[in-house]
């Protein structure tokens, strides 16, 4: 794409309407289920990204939708709710595999673009990203339990007593955090950055991405805490293209929520929380 071009495509106003009608389409498939409206919505979002790219208000916006849209309905397929079971891991596993590898394989051998990248950048940070983790670790200790207990969304995962099934939430917790980076931030935001600036295209994947977090659990005024999650993540992205990172951000905030459920299905056992 041409310089001139690209400015162009960032500056257009409409063509962000079809990756908001994508964002509307996983709200009511994920946190509504609402799938007749909701795939109503994903094809709007697919015919205007066509349009917006006949018109040249874009281009290649509508392969790059096409993907994203495809791994929403992967998701759609079936109930994300925490499922400890072997069937429910299973089926965890299947699903969350397709939508990562369906966009990516779209992008990459279907319409022959710019492949989606995983970049690890590495361990070697600077002081202020050492810094921000310990922020991390103070506010999640301080907002998480309050959040999870006092509403009792705790109860959206199941109850956790044995050793193994620790061991299962453990796995499954840490396994859906590092699939969220893999996902919403390496495929969704960046496809959406090849269209359209930082903001709108952290907005436009922070709306699939809390709509997933709902499905999964963060329910309640569960949202007021994964919107900021979810943008900040896209911008410490885009300013460290570092994937080690965010993950390591993301995980060590799901090492609070773990505690957390821990805690509130056993609140008779010993706790480093002081809710």
């Amino acid at each position: 794409m041409r310089r001139r071009d690209r400015e162009f495509v960032r500056d257009s106003t409409w063509a962000a309407v079809p990756a908001v009608l994508l964002g509307l389409a996983a709200i009511f498939l994920l946190v509504f289920s609402g799938h007749l409206l909701g795939y109503f919505l994903l094809g709007c979002g697919l015919f205007t990204a066509w349009l917006c790219d006949f018109t040249w208000l874009s281009e290649g916006l509508l392969p790059d939708l096409t993907a994203v849209a495809s791994g929403i309905v992967v998701l759609s397929l079936s109930d994300l709710s925490a499922d400890l079971s072997d069937a429910g891991m299973v089926r965890f596993t299947l699903v969350l595999t397709g939508a990562l590898l369906v966009p990516y394989a779209l992008v990459r051998w279907v319409f022959r673009r710019e492949p989606v990248r995983f970049p690890w950048g590495g361990w070697r940070w600077n002081r202020a990203q050492w810094s921000y983790l310990v922020v991390v670790i103070v506010a999640g200790y301080l907002i998480l339990p309050w959040y999870f207990l006092s509403t009792g969304v705790y109860r959206n995962w199941p109850a956790i007593h044995a050793p193994d099934e620790i061991a299962r939430l453990f796995v499954g917790v840490n396994a859906v955090g590092i699939w969220d980076e893999l996902f919403f931030i390496c495929t969704v935001f960046t496809l959406y950055r090849r269209h359209f600036p930082l903001w709108q295209a952290n907005v436009l994947q922070a709306m699939i991405f809390v709509a997933f977090l709902w499905e999964l659990g963060y329910q309640a005024w569960g949202p007021l805490l994964t919107i900021p999650f979810a943008l900040v993540q896209g911008a410490i992205f885009q300013l460290t293209k570092n994937l080690a990172y965010v993950i390591t951000v993301h995980l060590l905030f799901d090492l609070v929520v773990f505690g957390v459920l821990i805690h509130g299905h056993n609140p008779s056992w010993p706790t480093i929380f002081l809710t």
